[in-house]
């Protein structure tokens, strides 16, 4: 009877703590991942930097800074969408430093006809963060150039086609009044977090696994009485 078993109760062992242990590996996800959002909120908060500061390797990705400059007129605009509002273009336009440098400003965004309005180069003072939108993915569609329409923000791309390095500043205030584009600031809201959720899951398959277990085993002992 008892040798009947053996094999079930160990495989039915064995299986609960493979599950147990990716729900104890999420967990530390989950850990990790909130650490490295409590340091970006941080980093986001910070007083503003010049850009020389701010591309400093210790700062780079989400870093606080003020440009003062103006936008060359020349733009790109990426299909989105927002919640409650709907179709939207993000403003990707090419700034120009005092300094001399051109980079690439993320002005925020427009609605769906405002797309072709037109904004002019113009002086302006920016305040935003340093960031580099990682979109594009092997399903992402090439930009139609013609109708200068991009379906997800590339740096590299992008910088190419303005003319610009490739730093990328996503603006959370200007100096333009009124201001043509409505500020899309970057937030931590859009990193995903689902790691609880999923450890959730694991441990609630480890109860099931051991619960089938123990009715295989129940019933194996049944039979054999």
């Amino acid at each position: 009877m008892e040798r009947r078993i053996i094999l079930p109760l160990l495989f039915g062992l064995l299986g609960a703590a493979v599950l147990i242990g990716l729900g104890v590996w999420q967990v530390q996800r989950l850990q990790w991942k909130e650490g490295v959002l409590a340091t970006i909120e941080e980093r986001l908060n910070d007083a503003p930097m010049t850009l020389q500061d701010a591309t400093d390797p210790k700062y780079l990705d989400y870093a606080p800074v003020e440009l003062a400059g103006r936008f060359t007129g020349k733009e790109l605009h990426v299909l989105a969408s927002l919640k409650r509002i709907g179709a939207i273009y993000r403003i990707v336009s090419a700034f120009e430093t005092d300094s001399g440098q051109r980079i690439l400003v993320d002005r925020g965004y427009v609605l769906a006809d405002q797309k072709d309005a037109p904004r002019p180069p113009v002086e302006a003072t920016i305040i935003g963060n340093l960031h580099q939108p990682e979109e594009v993915d092997s399903f992402t569609p090439p930009p139609d150039l013609d109708a200068n329409i991009w379906y997800a923000r590339d740096p590299v791309a992008m910088a190419e086609a303005l003319g610009t390095h490739w730093l990328f500043v996503i603006a959370s205030d200007t100096s333009e009044d009124p201001a043509p584009v409505t500020p899309l600031p970057v937030d931590t809201s859009v990193i995903p977090n689902d790691h609880l959720g999923y450890a959730i899951t694991w441990f609630s398959l480890a109860v099931v696994w051991l619960g089938m277990t123990a009715a295989i085993v129940w019933r194996i002992r049944r039979r054999t009485q």
